[in-house]
């Protein structure tokens, strides 16, 4: 039987920073040490994981998250569910996920001049929040002529308003909520 290989997060960004460990959380011998919620840029993961004992955190900074030496990550605690997060990780997760869209740029990109069907009546297009079936037929068509090569070009050819914004609204709401589809984020 094949399994697919795990998939983990290379790098993250600092969406909240307790020193003492979650309010609430479970003690365990990382907790003393405190505590960091991450969203990870691949995968939009949420996680939790232990910081070095002599680190300084930012919100928003990325830090590196992946298998080998972890300059600011003890250690990865694990995948953590929306409603896990301190009013403080879900007030900067908005922000931080547009940050990651604006970033990858060219992976979204490519989202849109790539993605295809989900059933026979309706296109994986349509569940970005604003994006109707007007719009999406509009996109399809523009983009058999020739592709869409950056936010600001799929902006000017539909009336699509902020790429970002959408495709960053999806995101959260793939976090936030119990979806059928799923098309940037993993499941919990």
């Amino acid at each position: 039987m094949y399994r697919e290989p795990k998939k983990y997060e290379e790098y993250a960004y600092v969406i909240d920073y307790m020193p003492h460990g979650r309010p609430g959380a479970q003690r365990t011998t990382h907790s003393s040490q405190g505590a960091l919620q991450l969203l990870g840029e691949e995968y939009f993961t949420l996680l939790e994981a232990s910081p070095k004992p002599e680190a300084d955190y930012n919100i928003r900074d990325r830090i590196f998250v992946g298998k080998g030496d972890r300059a600011l990550v003890g250690h990865i605690l694990g995948r953590i569910a929306y409603e896990e997060l301190t009013s403080a990780a879900k007030a900067e997760l908005s922000l931080v996920i547009e940050t990651v869209v604006k970033e990858n740029e060219q992976r979204f990109i490519d989202y849109v001049n790539e993605s295809q069907s989900l059933t026979p009546r309706m296109h994986s297009l349509e569940l970005i929040p604003g994006i109707g079936k007007r719009l999406m037929f509009q996109i399809l068509d523009l983009r058999e002529r020739y592709q869409f090569e950056s936010y600001d070009d799929l902006r000017e050819r539909t009336s699509l308003s902020d790429p970002v914004k959408l495709i960053a609204r999806r995101v959260l709401k793939e976090l936030s909520e119990d979806e059928k589809y799923y098309i940037f984020t993993r499941p919990v």
